[in-house]
């Protein structure tokens, strides 16, 4: 009996040690964050002279953190996500490379976007300056940071531009009215919920229809993938190079038009003549199979992965800082209106580390999400929402309609994955003659009326995008902005009601 109560005993203590270790393995992350929100008040007190204001800076500093922290753990899953899912890249390689390249985007080319986000959202002629001014940046900033955080908790991918927007917007209203609002902007904003979506998933579904039309359904898959996937890596090059040139780089370089097309074009026929090669000595042997055929294409996935991220940092670090260089410009002025916005390394180097903090400690989740929840990934599959992520953000830019990588990232998802549930069901559905039998036509069937009902049963579940997840995702999409407006408006009273 007392060998029996001793074997409980350690059980016992063996169940604490692992719930010990499991907690204190919750908790690290948490614990690291908080080390980075008071290292950002620290570099921040040492690094800013406002004088009197100096106090105001440091709370916005680590409230910047904060914003940085849930748009790393946020926003970086719609450029990793897919290779992961496709298994091209482990969860592991994933975060680092994807921190690397977020970092390297928001420290040497980020700051370009962060007038837009400072000053064209409200007038510069109404009575909204000063310090008001810069509780509306604060508000802004908690409300974003808030809800993209309540986000990610909850599992859905939500544009952080989206939620900046409607932090200055409810704070704006709440200091000064309706008319401090530019409404135009706010207006091509919100036609961006449903242009991103569509758009990322149109150009996804017809990538994918192309490459099922050109390899995958061909009888030789092998000769057909040495021909076509060449042109169409090469695309892929010249499509990112003329990304980065219009977006990713616009801070340290700003060609025109016609330089775009000859860098995207000289690209282009640069990895074309280096991929030919390469897939032929890669497809060597290779089994005359989709799956393998699709391994082609995990190099590209993971180059244009790295890419996205890397523009990714450069344009989204304005909605962490954009407000915060507001309120930086206004308290230099010791109080007075902000003018010509410039931003200071120090500023974009707490943008750039809480991004990759915030993707390594909080990201894996919403990776998951996206890459394995909404649709099932291949190689193939992935690489069509990377590439449909690029040539939508080039293709709006060149129309003038604002986007949101985030919108096109999950689109392009639902578009290769409603794509496949069609060409599932219409080949399912051919086999399907109308019949009546038990609810169902079972007249001209050659079958059973219980093969018919078994047939039937089959296409009913050949669904391959989780409808959950799809309205899920669209009503966070919908939420975010007036969500956000009314958290900062309160927020704004708060503050106003404290401080001023």
């Amino acid at each position: 009996m007392s060998k029996t109560a001793l074997d409980k005993d350690l059980r016992k203590l063996d169940r604490m040690e692992a719930a010990t270790h499991a907690t204190s393995r919750s908790l690290a992350p948490l614990g690291i964050a908080v080390v980075f929100l008071v290292g950002a008040a620290a570099w921040t007190s040492v690094t800013f002279q406002g004088g009197p204001y100096g106090y105001l800076v440091v709370i916005s500093a680590v409230i910047v953190g904060y914003m940085a922290l849930n748009i790393g753990a946020n926003d970086v899953a719609n450029n990793m996500g897919p290779a992961v899912g496709a298994k091209a890249l482990t969860m592991g390689g994933a975060l680092v490379i994807a921190a690397l390249a977020e970092a390297s985007g928001a420290l040497l080319a980020g700051g370009d976007v962060v007038s837009t986000v400072a000053n064209d959202l409200l007038r510069a002629d109404t009575a909204l300056e000063g310090r008001s001014l810069v509780f509306v940046m604060l508000a802004a900033l908690l409300a974003s940071a808030l809800w993209v955080n309540l986000a990610t908790i909850l599992g859905a991918p939500v544009s952080t531009t989206h939620a900046v927007v409607g932090g200055v917007v409810g704070a704006g209203i709440a200091a000064a009215g309706f008319g401090v609002v530019v409404w135009p902007t706010i207006g091509t904003i919100a036609a961006s919920w449903v242009i991103s979506p569509v758009l990322g998933g149109i150009f996804s579904a017809l990538f994918l229809a192309l490459i099922r039309k050109t390899i995958l359904q061909r009888k030789d898959r092998i000769a057909a993938a040495r021909c076509w996937v060449p042109i169409l890596v090469a695309a892929m090059a010249g499509i990112f190079a003329a990304y980065l040139a219009t977006k990713g780089l616009r801070r340290v370089w700003s060609p025109g038009a016609g330089l775009v097309l000859t860098i995207g074009l000289g690209c282009a026929i640069l990895v074309w003549l280096a991929a030919r090669p390469w897939i032929r000595q890669r497809s060597r042997g290779m089994e005359n199979r989709k799956r393998h055929v699709s391994r082609l294409f995990r190099l590209p996935l993971v180059c244009a992965a790295a890419l996205l991220s890397f523009a990714h940092g450069a344009n989204d670090v304005a909605n962490a800082v954009g407000p915060f260089a507001a309120i930086v410009a206004v308290l230099q002025n010791g109080g007075a209106a902000a003018g010509e916005l410039e931003l200071p390394v120090w500023v974009l180097a707490i943008g750039a580390i809480g991004l990759a903090l915030g993707l390594a400690l909080f990201g894996p989740r919403l990776i998951r999400t996206v890459g394995e929840k909404i649709t099932k990934m291949n190689e193939t599959r992935a690489y069509c929402v990377a590439l449909s992520a690029a040539i939508t953000v080039l293709f709006a830019s060149a129309l003038g309609l604002p986007v949101s990588s985030t919108h096109i990232a999950v689109g392009a998802i639902f578009g290769v994955g409603f794509l496949r549930e069609f060409y599932s069901n219409r080949r399912l559905q051919s086999e399907l003659v109308p019949v009546r039998a038990i609810g169902i036509d079972a007249g001209r069937l050659n079958a059973s009326p219980e093969e018919a009902v078994a047939k039937y049963r089959r296409r009913e579940r050949r669904r391959l995008v989780r409808r959950r997840h799809v309205l899920q995702i669209v009503a966070a999409w919908v939420f975010t902005v007036p969500a956000t407006a009314v958290l900062s408006g309160v927020l704004y009273l708060l503050l106003a009601a404290l401080m001023l």
